[in-house]
């Protein structure tokens, strides 16, 4: 996979060098030069074309919130303002995390991490289902997946389609009008939860069959 190629934007050289130096400690990201002002940072925008803008709020030429809604790329908003209003332009100008400033760089370092997952799981060029979607956003929030959120229509399908009976992958799909692909997905994902038993069952020959039951 390609490094995460990521800009900070912030006029104080020492908090930019801190910055920088979290980002080159994640593996997987490489950082750029730090640009000091919205013109830098628009300059390193068209020469370099990161993935990930880490900006300050407040910088000598202009709003880095401004940078960051017409940047076209994603973004954290790293700032000591703390007012209600800053923020939600932040958010609405499409920042994906919010950081208070001063904070430790454990702490952005685990927002990266995040990051470098939640960029994973919608790079895949199929298009992405309801799930997909809501897993990405689980992960950049920092939510436990599965735990913070709720059974998603499918997967309440699914566990209905099971019932009291032991099913496979292929079973389920024709009960519930899905290709065998998807209700294996979402039994699978079901099973790593605790919400559905795997047991194999062996025929004369071939592989061993997956079979499904509903129950932790």
């Amino acid at each position: 996979m390609t490094d995460i190629r990521v800009l900070v934007v912030d006029d104080d050289f020492r908090v930019a060098g801190l910055h920088r130096d979290a980002v080159t400690a994640r593996p997987g990201f490489v950082a750029l030069e730090p640009a000091r002002t919205v013109g830098e940072a628009r300059a390193a925008l068209a020469a370099h074309a990161p993935d990930l803008l880490l900006a300050d709020v407040y910088l000598p030429d202009g709003d880095g919130i401004e940078l960051v809604r017409s940047a076209g790329v994603d973004a954290f908003v790293l700032s000591a303002a703390t007012d209600a209003a800053t923020v939600r332009r932040a958010f609405t100008a499409g920042a994906l995390a919010f950081l208070v400033k001063p904070f430790d760089t454990r702490v952005l370092a685990e927002r990266l991490d995040r990051y470098a997952r939640y960029r994973n799981l919608i790079a895949s060029p199929r298009h992405l289902s309801q799930d997909d979607i809501d897993r990405a956003a689980s992960v950049m929030r920092g939510e436990r997946e599965g735990a913070s959120l709720a059974r998603s229509a499918t997967e309440q399908t699914v566990l209905a389609a099971l019932g009291a009976d032991e099913a496979s992958a292929t079973e389920v799909a024709e009960r519930i009008g899905v290709s065998r692909a998807t209700a294996q997905r979402h039994l699978t994902a079901l099973a790593e939860r605790g919400l559905v038993q795997v047991s194999l069952r062996y025929g004369t020959t071939g592989r061993p069959e997956h079979r499904f039951r509903a129950g932790g």
